[in-house]
């Protein structure tokens, strides 16, 4: 089997980019899709995105594997790649074109801005326990700075959802932090029924925050832009963050505001196309 691909990465979180748009099924297994990943033996990503045919009135819709075979509901990261990919299909390069993507956890729309630059309005965070979902502040509104007891030490999370789950913990020092020991234990707590993603993160000032990530299916990676937006909306509700920040991460800066007259979080960052060309999947 002949699979055309290209490769993509927003702030080294990396992806393999599908032409779906005949099928609305993805023409690739999870665990096709986690061979494909794999980095010894395959073409090695943090996940493979497919671009299928629209849904629900959506100029297209976007699946995704992560490299351990799970789906999530939507990427941050990767809706940008996403974005600049089905412009490169459609000879929209360099343009301002606006894409609303069908995602599981809705509609997503990014807005190209230059030649690598796309601006995503992510829409409005769920901060309702129940929307996240997490078992932790059982009967209130909010899940803002709650105990949650992690290899037998205790931390302050707040929860956020922006279309898929994050728990949020500030820190004095995060390179400090030992993610590879830690990250799965909060990513599988039993306060999570769906699993999280967890961002660690230290308040340089209150508009420039650090941030490193554990992702749910995908372990440690360079970037997050879930996380990067679900970390400054945790921000604010804790007093920690203005509403528009630079969030540093491992492979570079994303621009996030959470807006405070339509109250969506924007994302702007850069996705850049690696390389492309053709697998041979084994039959």
């Amino acid at each position: 089997m002949k699979i055309n691909f290209t490769k993509y990465h927003g702030l080294g979180n990396d992806f393999i980019l599908i032409d779906n748009r005949h099928d609305s099924t993805p023409c690739l297994t999870p665990e096709q899709a986690m061979k494909i990943c794999d980095r010894h033996f395959g073409i090695g990503a943090d996940g493979v995105i497919f671009a299928l045919p629209p849904q629900e009135s959506s100029d297209y819709t976007m699946r995704i594997y992560n490299s351990d075979g799970s789906e999530p509901e939507m990427c941050g990261n990767g809706i940008r790649c996403l974005a600049q990919f089905l412009a490169s299909l459609e000879g929209k390069k360099n343009s301002n074109h606006t894409y609303n993507i069908h995602t599981l956890g809705g509609i997503i729309c990014p807005q190209l801005q230059g030649e690598e630059n796309v601006k995503v309005n992510m829409g409005q965070p769920y901060l309702h326990p129940t929307e996240i979902p997490t078992t932790l502040a059982s009967g209130q509104e909010k899940a803002i700075n709650q105990p949650l007891s992690v290899q037998e030490q205790n931390w302050q999370v707040t929860c956020v959802s922006m279309g898929n789950p994050h728990c949020i913990t500030f820190v004095d020092k995060v390179d400090e932090i030992p993610l590879e020991k830690i990250g799965p234990h909060f990513e599988n707590h039993s306060a999570f029924p769906k699993r999280i993603n967890t961002e660690f993160i230290e308040v340089v000032r209150p508009n420039y925050l650090k941030m490193r990530v554990w992702e749910r299916g995908a372990g440690i990676t360079l970037a997050c832009g879930t996380g990067a937006c679900a970390s400054v909306v945790a921000g604010v509700l804790t007093g920690n963050s203005d509403r528009a920040c630079t969030v540093e991460l491992p492979g570079g800066c994303l621009d996030i505001e959470w807006s405070a007259e339509d109250n969506h979080v924007y994302m702007t960052g850069p996705a850049t196309k690696v390389f492309e060309g053709v697998y041979l999947y084994p039959s």
